[in-house]
């Protein structure tokens, strides 16, 4: 009777382990879910300050790669003439300069629609050779800097062998000019070394005037 008893009671608690189990277990696929390796949140992270409003304004001598999808003899690379256009087949010539990727794409397709139902374009920029800056004033190499690959205002100062002894570092303007109408940002240097107000490090556009007084 007592080893009947033993049986019984080690059976029902077998079925409690396992009932226990499997109410633990979607509770662990959850964290899974919301969890990195590391068990960070797996929250996407925001765009870095400074990048959310970039839009690359193409220039003559930049690089373009257009393609449709499923036509393969309209895969061509392009490169955007000193008149600001480039020339595609069925389209004829696209006016390139001061648009960006995305304008260029969606004019294609909008020719395109003539000929092929829906066209699916791809656009991309293969080299940046139109990409100029400007860095003057209390500079160690003041001048005009080409470069194939995004600067931010940092770089620029790099570039322009940094600044002298005399600078204003905290006084430093960035000039931009859109659509004719001059824009102003400024830039404290030594806010950006010590590591804060970081958003002030913007990416410089093609165009654009670093000013150290």
């Amino acid at each position: 009777m007592n080893k009947t008893l033993v049986l019984a009671a080690a059976t029902l608690l077998a079925y409690a382990g396992i009932a226990s189990g499997a109410d633990a277990t979607p509770s662990k696929v959850a964290v899974s879910k919301t969890a990195t390796a590391d068990g960070m949140p797996s929250v996407a992270p925001a765009a870095p300050p400074g990048l959310a409003d970039l839009d690359y304004e193409l220039s003559p001598e930049d690089v373009l790669e257009i393609s449709v999808w499923k036509e393969e003899s309209l895969t061509k690379q392009v490169v955007v003439r000193p008149d600001g256009a480039f020339s595609f087949p069925l389209v004829g010539d696209v006016q390139a300069t001061a648009k960006t990727i995305e304008q260029v794409r969606a004019e294609i397709k909008e020719r395109l629609k003539k000929y092929i139902p829906d066209p699916v374009v791809s656009v991309s920029l293969l080299k940046v050779t139109g990409y100029k800056i400007y860095v003057i004033g209390r500079v160690n190499k003041p001048g005009e800097f080409v470069t194939g690959r995004f600067v931010d205002v940092l770089q620029a100062l790099a570039m322009a062998g940094g600044l002298t002894p005399f600078a204003a570092e905290n006084d430093i303007r960035i000039l931009r000019r859109v659509q004719g109408k001059e824009y102003v940002r400024k830039f404290r240097y030594a806010d950006v070394r010590n590591g804060e107000n970081l958003d002030q490090n913007l990416i410089l556009r093609s165009g654009d005037t670093v000013v150290v007084p």
